[in-house]
């Protein structure tokens, strides 16, 4: 059996398609939440304003009220990392 590298970014392609086999196919979702101004928001509601939330393990997912569906995640990326892409350009 091959060991698991950590610095390999090939192991979290693997964990997510381990994830698709046998992890929450997220097939019961609940209504589109938006949250009010000057709430705390969720990181999924973070791209859109809204999002979604599984009924069988509680991961949200943002929501598009335009399109109707649920959209890609972005990659999250550190503070440090984005205040350097800020100052950058």
């Amino acid at each position: 059996m091959p060991r698991i590298n950590p610095g390999n970014e090939s192991v979290e392609d693997e964990l997510k398609i381990l994830d698709m086999l046998f992890g929450c196919w997220h097939k019961r979702l609940s209504f589109p939440i938006s949250g009010k101004r000057g709430q705390r928001r969720p990181s999924a509601a973070q791209q859109t304003g809204t999002y979604v939330v599984c009924l069988d393990c509680g991961r949200e997912f943002a929501y598009d009220w335009h399109k109707m569906r649920i959209v890609a995640r972005q990659k999250e990326q550190d503070p440090a990392a984005a205040s350097l892409e800020a100052k950058a350009s």
